[in-house]
């Protein structure tokens, strides 16, 4: 039952059942216990109940189909959302102008995977939207899917990984022919900007602890600079618990004993390595949601891997799994402070997932993407 509904008196709460005898609620009395057969987790929140502009990108190989999947069952549902597309893709040298403008504007993005050549002169894509929009704070949320086996249970990590700076910075030279610099910034103000939205997602989102990954004892300035921003944060929040973790030994524990970790809060590279193992761990990156947020926008994508964008041979057959992404739109729809049609889709994907009827390759099954879709349709309530 949901808060309000247990601060409401009890008198008020049954004439209120009594009075909404319909399907939507049943009326069984334990006592003082009154059940919902539909667990609300959020209240909707006052609003005028706009539909909100967000800017889509498809992108390159599995992403239209996937990004397809999304529209149909955001219309399926009435969600109060209208995409404005725009078609990127990851050979291009920039991000277009017209898209960031799109993004700022609206301030939400969908995007597919766009592909990042390998060697040359062309940059990633993912990484400039990132730094154009300041999307300091990456979000994948691992978790174990009910009905999907995996070797660990229990596993539900949170990893908010530092997203603009760290080795991701680009600052690559020649010093002699056979010889490349590059360049690993770290920043005070960066590292604790991140420390401080993964302690705000802990505490907000009833988190118990905040692991910060680091390799300082090597990199003893760069690592321990982050290091120390992340205890300076953490003496603000007593009520969660902090601790430290090296890389490596963290990537060993994580494929050992996952269910260890809560929250983890990492500089750039170490984040991207330790949540695709996360992912890997919990069901695969095909199921795992995820986002870039900043201050004023956020941009929502496959979980981890934003640059795999799938093989040829799924692209034809169409079979790619749009999980992910259906639940990466859900927490955009959150982010949007639409919450009770997040919960909705949320329910419907997890439902579709538990029968195990509809699966696509990579969890077990042979169905295309389409027929997942139709699935998770059908099980809107």
């Amino acid at each position: 039952m949901n808060h309000m509904a247990r601060r409401t008196t009890p008198g008020i709460l049954k004439q209120l059942l009594l009075n909404n005898n319909n399907n939507n609620m049943i009326n069984i009395n334990h006592g003082h216990s009154w059940w919902w057969r539909r667990s609300v987790t959020y209240m909707p929140r006052p609003g005028d109940g706009a539909p909100r502009p967000v800017t889509l990108i498809p992108g390159d190989g599995i992403g239209p189909l996937v990004t397809g999947a999304v529209e149909q069952v955001m219309e399926a549902m009435h969600a109060p959302v209208f995409f404005e597309r725009y078609d990127v893709h990851g050979d291009m040298s920039k991000v277009p102008d017209e898209v960031l403008d799109s993004i700022r504007k609206n301030k939400v993005c969908l995007k597919g995977g766009l592909v990042t050549p390998l060697g040359g002169g062309v940059s990633s894509l993912n990484v400039q939207l990132r730094k154009e929009l300041d999307l300091y704070a990456s979000l994948v949320n691992c978790f174990n899917l009910p009905g999907l086996p995996t070797r660990h249970d229990n596993v539900d990590i949170v990893v908010i990984r530092e997203n603009t700076e760290g080795e991701y910075s680009g600052l690559e030279h020649e010093v002699v022919p056979g010889v490349v610099e590059s360049l690993k910034v770290i920043t005070k103000f960066c590292s604790e900007r991140i420390a401080k939205y993964a302690f705000e997602y802990a505490y907000l989102n009833n988190r118990k602890k905040v692991t910060a990954v680091h390799k300082a004892n090597i990199m003893k300035l760069a690592d321990g600079l982050f290091l120390e921003s992340c205890r300076k944060v953490a003496t603000k929040y007593p009520s969660i618990k902090y601790n430290e973790i090296i890389v490596d030994n963290c990537c060993m524990q994580l494929v050992s004993k996952p269910e260890q970790f809560d929250v983890m809060v990492t500089p750039n590279l170490y984040g991207n390595l330790v949540a695709n193992t996360a992912a890997g761990i919990a069901g695969g990156t095909g199921v795992m949601p995820g986002g870039n947020v900043g201050a004023d926008h956020a941009v929502f994508e496959q979980g981890a891997s934003a640059g795999n964008v799938g093989s040829g041979k799924i692209v034809e057959q169409k079979t790619a799994n749009p999980v992910a992404l259906l639940l990466s739109s859900a927490m955009m729809l959150r982010h949007l402070q639409f919450p009770s049609f997040a919960d909705r889709l949320e329910t419907a994907v997890k439902k579709v997932i538990s029968e195990g009827k509809y699966r696509t390759k990579d969890l077990g099954g042979d169905s295309t993407t389409q027929e997942v879709v139709d699935a998770v349709v059908a099980a809107l309530d």
